[in-house]
């Protein structure tokens, strides 16, 4: 059976080329900001990819197709378009059985990537283990679809409103490589530093692409997390965001909110509390992972012509 992708000519034309190629989840376009804003920033976001020398693959799922790169007419139109899907690894298929509209978060994008061939994936923070998850057993399926679907994912740690030191132990029983760049601690999404130090420490794109190819060659299954930091003018401090991390935490078990509603509500609230600075500072982190998700792609598209 042939498999339901559909490839924009950009990503044809890059894959005809063999120009390197970084996937882009969508549901930061749908769940994560306010029409046009959204697509402003997606586009941004594509910019930022091609200008440091790769193509763009935004992944979203629409009229019982994969899609692999949108078209511009695409992208708005998913922009302002309704009752859109979250997607992940177990409503992927539903979704493109019913030819529903669906937006893809960090586990159906490696799944959608992988399919496509793509081997790297920039996004903002991956989900992880939830506060209290040894009463709620509130884990998301991004980590197991890190140890399974070998993609490398670049993002700037795991959103900061998780438990980190919980979320970095399953990663480490599922045997997930966490990889910071450039420094020795796992940094927390807002901040730099979340006062955890990482299993492993890259500083070039070329370790990082060269450990992905490594993996490959030994049948290991899984990709990698790639732990990017914000970029020191962006962030907001650990002691400055906590306190607003807390606040936002105890209206969402005041409010009884659970299970998929969490993580939006916090995202609001930390936006409110921090008058907007947390939302400039996701921005900046999404564009920062993207120029080394590209730098990455490029040195895997070299090294295996070299090897």
């Amino acid at each position: 059976m042939t498999l339901p992708l559909q490839l924009s000519p950009e990503v044809a034309e890059a894959r005809a080329d063999g120009t390197p190629i970084v996937a882009l989840e969508s549901t930061i376009i749908t769940h994560g900001m306010p029409f046009p804003q959204n697509v402003e920033t997606a586009a941004r976001v594509e910019a930022e990819v091609r200008a440091h020398g790769a193509t763009p693959a935004t992944i979203a799922i629409m009229d019982h197709r994969i899609h692999i790169g949108l078209t511009d007419d695409q992208l708005q139109s998913l922009g302002q378009a309704r009752n859109v899907a979250k997607l992940s690894r177990a409503d992927l298929a539903a979704c493109l059985a019913s030819g529903g509209t669906g937006a893809t978060t960090v586990a159906a994008t490696m799944i959608c990537a992988r399919l496509a061939g793509i081997d790297v994936f920039a996004t903002g923070g991956i989900g992880g283990v939830h506060r209290g998850a040894e009463t709620s057993f509130d884990i998301s399926a991004d980590l197991r679809e890190l140890a399974e679907t070998a993609v490398t994912v670049v993002a700037a740690g795991a959103k900061a409103i998780l438990d980190l030191p919980k979320t970095l132990e399953y990663l480490e029983t599922l045997g997930v490589p966490v990889i910071a760049y450039g420094q020795d601690d796992f940094p927390a999404f807002w901040s730099r530093t979340s006062g955890l130090k990482a299993p492993l420490r890259m500083d070039s794109a070329a370790g990082i692409a060269a450990a992905h190819l490594m993996r490959g060659q030994l049948g290991l299954p899984g990709g990698q997390l790639v732990a990017n930091p914000i970029p020191p003018e962006d962030e907001i401090p650990r002691d400055e965001i906590t306190p607003h991390i807390e606040a936002a935490l105890a209206e969402a078990t005041a409010q009884g909110i659970a299970a998929k509603a969490v993580t939006p509500f916090l995202l609001q609230r930390i936006f409110e509390l921090t008058n907007g600075r947390s939302l400039q500072s996701n921005i900046a982190l999404v564009l920062n992972n993207a120029r080394l998700a590209a730098a990455i792609a490029a040195e895997i598209a070299r090294q295996r012509t070299e090897s």
